[in-house]
């Protein structure tokens, strides 16, 4: 899977989020409700969606628990924060230093990615997994669960000490 470095600045972001599972996995729930009112976000900077996971302190990457929550967004960059939407809430992406993988296929194989990015990929890096948010880049060649499907998946990263 091809894959690139890169720091990114800070971002708004504004849109829906829940918490869920991947046990009790509502991404399907969220974003029916998300491109309901997405119209409505009139300051868009461009025609990308995010899907971003926001995971807590206590979430663990290396032992497995379906049953672990997190939150996750359905979001789109904007300007500013002057017009949020009623029903959305406004989001502040801090920027930093993420390894950014091209997927393509379709979202139902995501998982083996997942695996090869965090189980083969990073402990052989030189990089170590950063407490910020994980997320997805939807763009126009975003097809769903088609497998000609291509997003980005971008990983915060800090350097090994």
């Amino acid at each position: 899977m091809k894959f690139r470095i890169e720091t990114l600045p800070e971002k708004k972001l504004v849109g829906k989020h829940l918490t869920m599972s991947l046990s009790e996995n509502r991404t399907a729930e969220l974003w029916r409700s998300f491109m309901q009112q997405r119209k409505a976000i009139r300051n868009s900077t461009s025609a990308d969606l995010f899907s971003l996971q926001v995971y807590d302190d206590s979430y663990s990457f290396s032992e497995f628990d379906p049953s672990a929550t997190f939150d996750k967004w359905a979001a789109v960059e904007v300007t500013d924060f002057t017009v949020v939407p009623d029903g959305m809430e406004p989001l502040t992406l801090q920027g930093g230093l993420y390894a950014v993988f091209e997927y393509k296929g379709a979202a139902s194989g995501g998982a083996k990615a997942f695996q090869y990015i965090f189980g083969t990929w990073l402990p052989n890096s030189e990089y170590l997994l950063d407490n910020r948010p994980h997320f997805e880049v939807l763009g126009e060649k975003y097809k769903n669960d088609d497998p000609d499907s291509e997003e980005e998946i971008w990983i915060p990263i800090k350097f090994k000490e």
